[in-house]
């Protein structure tokens, strides 16, 4: 969903810049314009000009918008495939807004001492606490997290059915994610909040994992009263949440998905044939080694120096 909103926001960027003309009155001049216009535009947040990474994925969904177009009804005799092309960076640019950046990542030691930190007192600490022991054992994304019902985990096979039918997955995909071999005590944890729902909450199988508050009026103020049984419809509370544990913690705001690159660097330590490093990529949801290799363990030029370095 996510997606398809920055497409048409990007799309609407686009009418604007031309005035909101009808697409049947397109001209590769609005093109070339559209362009200019992006790189003289300056991030809302910050001020500072849009980041070329933005204006090649502004372009690009653009692009397939108008690609689309040239073979629909009332549109072939006016806007050709290859105008589309008008969308692209030049070679510059498109290096640059391809480039990797080094993503920052927690390391175990940083989860424990945030981890530990955390309260757990009132029901909402409890599921806060939770949900940082669940990306830990899981590595899951937040968009699935934020779905997930008390059904969608096996503890007893220590496992979770990330069920596309039901679970916000990646292009819905359906796959099983086992407990990954981490600290005792987040399991611990989990498992204790799985039994707290059941048993206290009486929470079935079709509720929430990870509830929203439920609120009301406490004292003549609109506070939470407990949790309710929904799930919440976006993943940015739950975001928060971990974010806050780190920075309560005297650590940088690491967002839930940096779990997944400490996850993928962690099978350096346990994987030790290519079988066990496929069924570590599997469990983060990928189809194939190459994927978590690229995205999750990078090489730095000196790392490689001391790899090499060391098999001599």
């Amino acid at each position: 969903m996510a997606t398809v909103d920055k497409a048409a926001y990007a799309i609407l960027r686009f009418e604007r810049s031309t005035g909101f003309k009808p697409f049947k009155r397109f001209h590769i001049e609005q093109a070339v314009a559209f362009k200019h216009r992006l790189s003289s535009e300056k991030s809302a947040r910050t001020g500072a000009p849009l980041a070329k990474a933005t204006v090649d994925s502004t372009l690009r969904m653009v692009k397939a918008f108008i690609h689309w177009l040239a073979g629909q009804p009332g549109y072939k005799s006016r806007i050709a495939y290859a105008d589309a092309e008008y969308f692209n960076l030049n070679a510059k640019d498109a290096r640059i807004a391809h480039t990797a950046r080094e993503t920052l990542y927690p390391t175990p030691e940083q989860c424990r001492h945030a981890f530990a930190q955390m309260p757990s007192a009132t029901p909402l600490q409890r599921r806060d606490k939770a949900l940082f022991a669940f990306l830990m054992l899981t590595g899951a994304r937040d968009g699935a997290v934020a779905s997930m019902r008390l059904k969608h985990i096996n503890l007893v096979q220590g496992c979770v059915n990330q069920d596309a039918r039901d679970v916000n997955t990646k292009f819905a995909k359906t796959f099983i994610t086992w407990f990954f071999p981490v600290d005792d005590a987040y399991l611990q944890t989990f498992s204790d909040w799985m039994d707290y729902l059941r048993q206290d909450e009486l929470f079935g199988p079709n509720d929430a994992l990870f509830p929203k508050p439920k609120m009301g009026l406490k004292d003549g103020a609109f506070a939470a009263l407990g949790l309710s049984r929904d799930t919440y419809s976006n993943a940015g509370k739950l975001r928060a949440v971990i974010k806050d544990a780190f920075t309560s913690s005297g650590l940088s705001p690491y967002a839930p998905h940096s779990f997944r690159k400490m996850l993928g660097l962690l099978a350096n330590d346990h994987c030790k044939t290519p079988e066990q490093f496929k069924a570590w990529s599997m469990n983060l949801g990928h189809e194939s080694i190459a994927i978590t290799l690229s995205a999750y363990c990078p090489v730095s030029p000196s790392r490689q120096g001391e790899l090499i370095r060391s098999m001599a």
